[in-house]
C-alpha cells in the first residue's frame, strides 16, 4: 500500500510520538509499502507554547492538501491533533476520505495542569476531531476503555515495541553512583508529576535524564538529585542498564515506551496504578504497581532482571506494525468496526 502518516510531532523532536511512527514506518517499508511523511518540516512554523520543542505548522492547509491530493495515498492516517492533524482531518472529510487517527497525548489533563482549562472542553475538541475518523488507534486497553467511557466511537488497539537489540543489559558499572539507583528518563515537565519521584524518601540516588521546563527548577529544589540532560541510543541504554529500578511517576502518559526500555535492559519497573503502566507492567514480574511510589521502587529491587529482560522481547515493533497496517486497511476497504476489530 501507499500510506500516508501526517503529524505534528516529528524530528528533531524526541518523545514517544516521534519513536512510535518513525519505527511504524521503517517496519512498514521493510514490507514493501511506500510510506510518506507529512510533517512540520514541510512549513512555516512557530514554537509550542510551553514545549518549544514542537514546532507548529502555521495555516498548512493549502500546502498539505495538494501534497495529498498529489499523493493519492491508498490510506491516511492521522497521527496528532495540531494544526496539521487538524488541517489534515478538515481535507479527508470534505473530499470522502477514509482516514484512521491516533490517540498518543493525555491534552485534557496536560492542558488543566498549565491553564485553567476544564478537561470536559478538551475532550470535547477532541471527541469532535477523531470521530471523523474510521477508527481511533490507541496503544493500550486501559484507554480504550477510558475514551469508550467518555463517548469516543470506533476506539481500537495499536500496541507498541521496544528495539531489544539497543536496548539490552550492559552491566551495572556505568552509573558509579550510591545504590540504589533511581532513574527516570523523559521530559521534565509538570504531567510527568516527577515531585512524586524526587520526593520519594528513599536511601541511594535519584537521577533524571532528559530536559524541559521544569528541569532548573526541580534541580533547585532537589540539589542531591543527579540532572544528566539528554541521552540518547546507546548511552541511554547503559544508563537505563545501570540503574536498580526505573521510576515512571507520570500519571498522564498514555503508554510510557521508556519503561519498556528499561525493563528490556532488566531494569525492573515502579509506578503508580493508572493508564499506560496497567498495560505495560505485570506486577510482581517486570515491576511493582502501586499508590505508594517509595513503597513500589523499593519492592521492585526484589525483581529478577533476566525476566524483565524476557517480558520485554514480546513488544515487537513488527508486530505492533502489523496492528496498525490492519486498521488502515479495514478502514480502507470500509470493513465495519467492531471493539474486537
Amino acid at each position: 500500500m501507499k500510506l500516508a502518516i501526517v503529524t505534528d510531532a516529528w524530528l528533531p523532536q524526541v518523545n514517544g510520538v516521534v519513536t512510535t511512527l518513525q519505527r511504524t514506518a521503517q517496519c512498514l517499508e521493510a514490507l514493501g509499502h511506500a510510506v510518506t511523511v507529512f510533517s512540520p518540516l514541510e512549513h512555516r512554523t512557530i514554537p509550542c507554547p510551553t514545549y518549544p520543542e514542537i514546532r507548529l505548522a502555521l495555516w498548512p492547509q493549502r500546502r498539505l492538501a495538494a501534497g495529498l491530493d498529489a499523493l493519492a495515498p491508498d490510506a491516511i492516517h492521522i497521527a496528532t491533533e495540531g494544526p496539521l492533524g487538524v488541517a489534515a482531518a478538515h481535507h479527508c472529510s470534505a473530499n470522502g476520505l477514509a482516514f484512521t487517527t491516533s490517540y498518543h497525548t493525555r491534552f485534557p489533563q496536560y492542558l488543566s495542569k498549565r491553564l485553567p482549562i476544564p478537561e470536559q472542553w478538551t475532550y470535547a475538541l477532541l471527541r469532535r476531531h477523531h470521530g471523523r475518523a474510521q477508527r481511533t488507534l490507541v496503544a493500550t486497553e486501559q484507554l480504550r476503555r477510558d475514551l469508550a467511557a467518555r463517548d469516543f466511537a470506533n476506539v481500537v488497539l495499536w500496541s507498541r515495541g521496544v528495539d531489544t537489540d539497543l536496548f539490552h543489559p550492559l552491566g551495572r558499572h556505568h552509573l558509579r553512583l550510591p545504590r540504589p539507583v533511581l532513574v527516570y528518563a523523559g521530559r521534565v515537565a509538570v504531567e510527568k508529576n516527577l515531585d512524586a519521584f524526587l520526593g520519594l524518601g528513599v536511601e541511594g540516588t535519584k537521577i533524571v535524564i532528559g530536559d524541559g521546563p521544569d528541569r532548573a527548577l526541580l534541580a533547585r529544589r532537589y540539589p542531591d538529585a543527579r540532572f544528566l540532560g539528554y541521552r540518547f541510543g546507546a548511552d541511554l541504554a547503559r544508563c537505563l542498564s545501570s540503574a536498580d529500578v526505573f521510576v515512571f511517576p507520570s500519571r498522564t502518559d498514555t503508554f510510557g515506551l521508556v519503561m519498556l526500555e528499561a525493563m528490556a535492559c532488566g531494569t525492573p519497573v515502579a509506578a503508580f496504578p493508572v493508564v499506560g503502566p496497567i498495560d505495560v507492567v505485570e506486577p510482581g514480574v517486570t515491576g511493582i504497581l502501586d499508590e505508594d511510589l517509595g513503597a513500589a521502587a523499593l519492592a521492585a529491587l526484589a525483581l529478577d532482571r533476566e525476566r524483565c529482560r524476557r517480558a520485554a522481547q514480546r513488544w515487537t515493533w513488527e508486530r505492533a506494525s502489523a496492528e496498525f497496517l490492519s486498521h488502515l486497511a479495514r478502514a480502507r476497504d470500509g470493513a465495519s468496526w467492531s471493539s474486537a476489530a
